[in-house]
Formats: C-alpha cells, sequence, structure tokens
C-alpha cells in the first residue's frame, strides 16, 4: 500500500532533473507548489526550474535523505532508483507517490509480465533465464517461446537498449553474449499493425483520471511520433481504457502511468511496459488537453483533485527532436524553420548536443481535416531533412 499525504503538500521533491521534470515547473507554478530536484549535474535542465537543487546521483538514497528533508512529498522522473536505500526512509515516513513497490515492479521486467499475467492482463508469451543458466536451457526456453523472438535485459534497458531481436536459434547464444550472460527475458515476437500507449493518473483517494488512445511509432527503437488520438477500429479505445484502470487499481498507483501496447492485426492488444512516471508519449498532452500528464502527476501526488483528460482539439501530432550529425548551428537554424509551422508548440531541452540524443519535441494542433501522418513528415522534413 503507497502511503499518503495528510493534506496537501506545497513542496513536492523529485527524483531525476531532466526533461520530464523540467516540463513540471509550469504545472508545479499554476498549482502554487514549489521543487526540489536531485539530480547529478548543475546543467540538467530540471534545475532551471527548481526552489532548490540536491546535487547526487538518482540512486543516492542519502542525498534523499537531505530531500525528504526539505519536501512534503518525493516523485519520480525516472525509475532508476535504489530501491533498497529508500526503504528506510519510507520506513521513518518518507512519502513516495508512487509508492516503492510500485517501483520496484518496473525495476525488473520479469516482474513486470508476472504481475500482468497474475491479474489477468494480455502478455506476450515469455520465459526468463537466470545468468547461471546453460545454453542448453537457452534453447530449451527459446524453442518453447518460437523464433523469431525478443531478447531483454530485465533491468536498466530503455529507448531500445537492451532489447535485440533473434531470428534463429544459431543467433541465440552469441546475442546472449553480448548482453554479457545477464537475466534476460524471452518475449514472443509479436508482429503489431500498431504500437498504442495511454496515460492514466490515480489519486490518493482513488480516483482515476485516463487520457486518450495514442498510437506512437518508432525509428530504430526509439518513439519518433505520436498521434492522438490513435486511429484505431471502435472498442480498442475503451479495451484500452480497461487496461489503465485496472493497473491503475491494481498497482495502488498515486501518481501518473504510462502503458505501452502492441496492437494486432485481428485487433488483439498485448502490453509491452510500463514507466510509472509521465512519459513520452503523453508530451502531446502540454498543448492539446485540458490537462497535461506533468500537471497530473504533480495534482496526484500533492492530494490536488485531478483535472480533466480530454482533447482541446480534434487531433494532434507530437514528433522527437533527435540530435543530429551537424554542428550546433545547423541545429538552431533547424529549429528557427520548425518555430514558423502553424498551430506548433516547439520544445527544446538545452541539454548537450550529442547524435541521437532526445533534444526537444514539437506538438502540433490538428484540425478534423488533417492527416497526422503528412504533418509528423513535414516535422520531420524540416529537421532531420528526409
Amino acid at each position: 500500500m503507497a502511503q499518503r499525504t495528510a493534506h496537501p503538500a506545497k513542496r513536492v521533491g523529485v527524483i531525476g532533473g531532466g526533461q520530464l521534470a523540467w516540463m513540471m515547473g509550469p504545472a508545479a507554478q499554476k498549482l502554487g507548489l514549489e521543487l526540489v530536484v536531485q539530480t547529478p549535474r548543475d546543467t540538467d535542465p530540471a534545475v532551471a526550474i527548481a526552489q532548490a537543487t540536491v546535487f547526487a546521483s538518482v540512486a543516492d538514497a542519502a542525498a534523499t535523505a537531505t530531500l525528504a528533508a526539505q519536501c512534503d512529498v518525493i516523485t519520480f522522473e525516472n525509475e532508476f532508483i535504489d530501491r533498497q536505500g529508500l526503504q528506510s526512509l519510507a520506513d521513518g515516513g518518507t512519502v513516495f507517490c508512487p509508492g516503492l513497490d510500485l517501483l520496484s515492479l518496473v525495476l525488473d521486467k520479469r516482474h513486470q509480465r508476472e504481475f500482468f499475467a497474475q491479474i489477468g492482463l494480455p502478455n506476450p508469451r515469455f520465459a526468463c533465464l537466470d545468468a547461471d543458466a546453460s545454453d542448453a536451457d537457452l534453447l530449451a526456453k527459446a524453442e518453447a517461446i518460437g523464433f523469431p523472438l525478443v531478447m531483454k535485459t530485465r533491468r536498466l534497458g530503455y529507448d531500445g537498449q537492451g532489447t535485440t531481436v533473434v531470428q534463429t536459434p544459431s543467433d541465440l547464444s552469441a546475442t546472449w553474449a553480448r548482453f554479457n550472460h545477464a537475466p534476460v527475458l524471452l518475449e514472443e515476437f509479436v508482429p503489431f499493425k500498431q504500437e498504442l500507449a495511454i496515460m492514466v493518473a490515480r489519486s490518493a483517494q482513488g480516483n482515476v483520471a485516463v487520457y486518450p488512445t495514442v498510437e506512437t511509432q518508432q525509428v530504430n527503437q526509439i518513439c519518433r511520433r505520436v498521434f492522438a488520438p490513435a486511429r484505431v477500429r471502435a472498442g480498442v479505445s475503451s479495451r484500452m481504457e480497461g487496461i489503465a484502470r485496472t493497473l491503475a487499481e491494481e498497482l495502488d498507483l498515486v501518481g501518473i502511468l504510462g502503458i505501452e501496447c502492441f496492437l494486432t492485426e485481428s485487433d488483439r492488444i498485448l502490453i509491452n511496459e510500463i514507466a510509472p512516471r509521465t512519459h513520452n508519449s503523453g508530451h502531446y498532452t502540454l498543448d492539446a488537453c485540458e490537462t497535461s500528464q506533468f500537471e497530473q502527476q504533480l495534482r496526484a501526488v500533492s492530494d490536488r483533485p485531478l483535472g480533466p483528460t480530454a482533447l482541446t482539439c480534434p487531433q494532434a501530432v507530437m514528433v522527437n527532436l533527435l540530435g543530429l550529425e551537424e554542428d550546433e548551428a545547423t541545429h538552431h537554424q533547424r529549429l528557427e524553420a520548425l518555430k514558423q509551422l502553424p498551430n506548433a508548440t516547439l520544445y527544446w531541452y538545452t541539454k548537450g548536443l550529442r547524435p541521437g540524443r532526445k533534444l526537444g519535441h514539437i506538438t502540433q494542433r490538428l484540425g478534423p481535416r488533417d492527416d497526422p501522418a503528412a504533418a509528423a513528415a513535414a516535422i520531420e522534413t524540416l529537421w532531420y531533412g528526409t
């Protein structure tokens, strides 16, 4: 059971100081909240919007004790924390939202899969392999799943890192060796027609707010674009909402949760992963929903009423802006071109330039007859040149 705040919080601690924490700034100001951020570097984006900063690794539990002394409640920008180190703070009364049990679940993909199965939610077929397993064990479990299959590290993978498609049995051992024989998850390869995502928030009082289902599209296993709402057949969105509500209740969520799913050709929904925080697939909410995902997270964890989640425009598209193999001047020239787009809002995270790094995103509000794919393509031509 997550710990609850006894009254609306005024000062919220955030573990992590990247762009997700940075985008909480305007919402915190609107709600009259102060943010204190734990982050390693004074150049991290959220330092600019924080009322105070604890400079330390996000996994530094001693630093989190310092953070806790300054806050009413602590929430998270990412889940790569020292779970055991934080437990003593929770035992001493520090309020973490979401709770540490939920954070523990998402730290290990095996635990996620087993939990989904336990509560009856739709999973791909999967098997687990421990570090001390033999190649024979690996082959037997893989053959039970079938080829091609997906091999994932159980911990610390994100944006496609630690995930590989294995096409044939002859590739198995070499692939696992590239994972340094770490504990892995073997999953059925899902030939999906769309990847869907949904955000859901839940308050300490048990109220639930669900956002529209969106479609996400990946390039090189990193989210490139999001279409809101998802273009799906009748019934798919309602089933996505049902999955979101079930997870929020079963996880005893206090905060916000991102859920990524596969949609097959037969309109079967299979859960991919969850993230107990604001999520890239929900960035569109800043400009296209009545309450952004960042405001909703702060409302939930500070014991304020949840806000409405409806779209404020017929549809919207969000495109991630990754670092280019270009100099700084070229990046800024392309940013200036993006700023000229109608009904668009640009977010630039002020992070150091690096090819492939998420440096910003842009959201464009669209009318009912606009083609979101064409809108995304126009944005990407301005930024990526293709």
